[in-house]
């Protein structure tokens, strides 16, 4: 039976993990677990135990995403949109943020009593790559492939969350998992300790400004994007070109370093010209090996900062 209102808030953060999965948003995942939660109190009396109070919670948010899912199109991530573009200024067209996909931190969809091969699966399933896979299924394609293969439910226990046959769950996990087969999700692992150094080499070329250290830490075929811009780069020259040219300001920046999509990330602080630094990109690194195969600068720090828990601004 529930007891309280904390019996339900320890289901939080896995919650908050599963809507983000489904919705590609932040916002739109703390939205869709609160939702859930004024649900799940208000029809408190009529659980009876018949399943897990785990069960009946994402029988829930399930819901409430895929009502959220019907009158809305994918989220994308920029590297899939059209080909890779010239380091020009001129080339910058912006989409709302609800067209991209969002980042969120590891340590927002990690339970506190996680053991380290669920911490392990629950940081895999929101790497970018990933998560743009998800976006091409159909709504119940990706519920039932995430409570299966990610949260480890039963074809039946699916069933029961989707309101769907067994032969209906197992169908859409076919689909889906050829889906993603075609996507070449290749699949991370835990970074290797050449992996940390090269993560704290990107970190010291990048304040130092050093763009030619900092690029043969990269593949030569390396990407760079800068949701909600739609342009991306591919190349060391094109990537040398950026940062030399319209991407200068970020001369003199301070980096935080965290973990977000999955991923070794920082918080960039930009100089303030009133002094310090001000908030201005989450960067989330993809790596390939010992190489860096993708830095994609999420620029809605204004709102992600606060919600992660960053300062807008760094003193002097």
């Amino acid at each position: 039976m529930i007891a309280d209102v904390a019996s339900l808030e320890a289901h939080r953060p896995a919650l908050t993990g599963h809507c983000y999965r489904m919705l590609g948003s932040v916002f739109d995942a703390d939205d869709a677990v609160q939702e859930t939660m004024i649900r799940a109190w208000k029809a408190a009396s009529q659980f009876d135990g018949r399943s897990s109070i785990r069960t009946w919670l994402y029988r829930i948010a399930t819901n409430v995403c895929l009502d959220e899912l019907k009158d809305r199109g994918r989220r994308a991530h920029p590297v899939e949109e059209g080909a890779p573009g010239v380091p020009s200024i001129e080339y910058l067209a912006q989409q709302p943020g609800s067209y991209w996909i969002e980042p969120n931190l590891d340590s927002r969809i990690t339970p506190a009593d996680a053991d380290p091969a669920e911490r392990f699966m629950l940081r895999e399933s929101i790497r970018l790559a990933f998560m743009a896979a998800l976006q091409h299924l159909a709504p119940k394609q990706r519920a039932a492939l995430l409570l299966t293969e990610v949260l480890g439910f039963s074809a039946n226990e699916a069933a029961s969350v989707l309101e769907l046959s067994v032969a209906s769950v197992n169908s859409a996990l076919q689909r889906a998992r050829s889906a993603l087969e075609k996507m070449n999700n290749g699949a991370s692992r835990e970074l290797t300790a050449a992996q940390q150094d090269l993560v704290t080499r990107y970190m010291a070329a990048f304040e130092r400004y050093d763009i030619d250290s900092l690029t043969t830490l990269m593949r030569q075929d390396a990407t760079i994007c800068m949701p909600p811009y739609s342009l991306w780069l591919r190349g060391h020259d094109h990537i040398r070109t950026w940062m030399l040219g319209p991407g200068d300001g970020c001369v003199g920046s301070r980096l935080i370093p965290a973990s977000a999509c999955g991923s070794p990330a920082f918080a960039q602080y930009r100089r303030n010209p009133e002094g310090g630094h001000k908030a201005w990109a989450l960067i989330v690194l993809d790596l390939a090996g010992d190489q860096i195969s993708n830095v994609t600068s999420f620029l809605d720090a204004e709102n992600l900062f606060p919600r992660f828990g960053f300062p807008l601004t760094l003193p002097v």
